[in-house]
């Protein structure tokens, strides 16, 4: 698989925008530790500070998906499995779970998962600077429980604003979540943005088939917590 070589110099000053995560540690077991060393320079893109053609660089033909927080990567490697003709540009920060999905590929003989260990506010900025995507998913994303903390919400004005001038024309956001609250917000930010169409008169619609139940749906279910999915689509 191609790799892109990384260069240039980003500029400090270039992104002052607030994170919508928190890089945490995590216990990486030594096993995610060696797949993460020796896959991710075959299977990851490096961040670089300048545009990148993503279609170019899966190097076949498909539906050019970008998943945003992928945990563990357990939904991404069901989803890539089961839709062999969808290329799966898979972005998160969280080191164990970029070598558990790196596994994941490696047993399952995945060639549709390229991997960005990056802030996707970032690279949406820097390396995806045209309409390129046909699907995006964001399933469970940090709800941010405590109100002081709502800014760093990733489902915000600015960033549904930027992620949209990414999407091309027809394309869908799905997303998911399990926190009402931050449902809501989901419903007002993506009905407020004139260039998403919603699915349903609110937004949420049913489960589709083909979307994996994810670990952090499990849990919620298990504490009683609602389930929306939510589908936009570009007009």
């Amino acid at each position: 698989m191609q790799t892109i070589t990384k260069f240039g110099t980003m500029d400090s000053h270039m992104f002052r925008h607030i994170r919508s995560f928190a890089r945490r540690g995590g216990h990486i077991t030594q096993s995610q530790r060696d797949s993460r060393n020796l896959m991710l320079p075959e299977w990851g893109i490096p961040f670089v500070p300048e545009p990148v053609d993503f279609k170019a660089v899966f190097q076949r033909p498909g539906r050019l998906v970008l998943e945003i927080g992928f945990g563990m990567g357990e939904t991404t490697a069901a989803m890539a499995v089961a839709q062999p003709d969808w290329n799966f540009l898979a972005v998160d920060v969280y080191r164990p779970g970029v070598g558990s999905l790196l596994a994941k590929i490696h047993t399952l003989g995945l060639t549709n998962i390229l991997i960005i260990e990056h802030d996707v506010v970032e690279i949406l900025s820097c390396m995806a600077n045209e309409a390129v995507f046909d699907a995006v998913h964001i399933y469970f994303p940090d709800p941010w429980p405590k109100k002081r903390h709502h800014k760093r919400r990733l489902i915000q004005p600015p960033f549904v604003d930027l992620l949209v001038s990414r999407m091309s024309a027809g394309s869908v956001l799905h997303m998911a979540s399990d926190w009402p609250d931050y449902v809501a917000q989901m419903q007002t930010v993506c009905l407020a943005c004139k260039q998403l169409l919603a699915c349903s008169a609110d937004g949420i619609v049913p489960r589709p088939a083909w979307r994996p139940q994810t670990k952090f749906e499990a849990r919620g279910l298990r504490l009683g917590n609602p389930v929306a999915d939510l589908v936009f689509q570009k007009r």
